[in-house]
């Protein structure tokens, strides 16, 4: 298990709060506003020694977070990568909706193209949303259709995620994944799942999923829930999941890396007692 993994959404602020031109799907009415980064932002070229130097050495990457797109830009940023020996677990696409009512064929195409995009980046895989309205078994058979025609033409591994409306449960998640037949694999998020039986619906599909977002929650008074995380971690770690923890922050407290140590030594914890119980 990879242990010290971290998702640069809990970096955005480092990040300069950047939103790239090419977030959205082409045409798409809603979605993420593009932004110039703040002044004194550290560029994504520098993230992977900044992370090395604080010693991680897996991240996974916003798609939105590329200021470029070009070739040049994504070898560059690959042997970045590279020199500072961190391993890019995946490029996550976290725009484009699967079961769209007009235009889900249009950000499939676009989806298809940021697949493309992790491959020159050398990503082990790319998450891709299941879709983003309530879940019907029309729904449901689209986005799995979807998913397979992706993960069949991507030279990298397809994953979706527990989350967004299609997936509001772990029953939802089973049937996804069962239809798509083992070729679109599961991220696990510890935290996009609020109910009661949180805890249970994790330990349901932990097992089924190869990396994660290991997110977690900050009180109503802004302080990291760590009562809560390790719940959380202990669920999905019961279940089965072996694979990278991938540290997410986004509460108020500005200084990032200082809560992502926080969260680290609390994935540290946790992990060393599963593994000596």
């Amino acid at each position: 298990m990879v242990s010290h993994a971290v998702h640069d959404w809990s970096l955005h602020r480092t990040l300069g709060r950047f939103v790239s031109v090419h977030a959205n799907p082409p045409g798409a009415s809603t979605g993420m506003s593009p932004a110039d980064p703040d002044p004194g932002a550290l560029a994504l070229l520098d993230l992977p020694g900044e992370l090395a130097a604080r010693g991680y050495d897996t991240v996974q990457l916003c798609h939105f977070h590329l200021p470029s797109r070009d070739r040049s830009y994504l070898d560059e940023l690959r042997s970045a990568l590279c020199d500072a020996g961190v391993v890019l677990d995946a490029l996550l696409v976290d725009s484009g909706d699967l079961v769209d009512l007009t235009d889900a064929e249009i950000h499939e195409r676009w989806i298809a193209g940021w697949l493309e995009d992790a491959a020159a980046l050398g990503a082990r895989r790319a998450r891709v949303i299941a879709g983003q309205s309530e879940p019907t078994p029309h729904r449901l058979a689209q986005s799995s259709q979807a998913l397979r025609r992706l993960a069949q033409g991507s030279d990298v591994r397809v994953v979706t995620e527990n989350w967004m409306a299609l997936l509001p449960t772990a029953a939802e998640v089973h049937l996804l994944l069962d239809a798509c037949e083992g070729q679109v694999g599961l991220l696990v998020d510890l935290a996009n799942w609020t109910g009661p039986d949180r805890d249970a619906q994790l330990a349901s599909i932990g097992g089924r999923a190869e990396t994660s977002h290991a997110k977690c929650r900050t009180t109503a008074e802004g302080v990291l829930d760590v009562d809560d995380y390790r719940r959380a971690l202990h669920a999905v770690l019961g279940a089965g999941f072996s694979g990278p923890l991938c540290l997410v922050y986004d509460g108020p407290d500005p200084d990032e890396w200082g809560a992502l140590a926080t969260c680290r030594d609390v994935v540290d914890e946790v992990t060393t007692r599963t593994a000596t119980a």
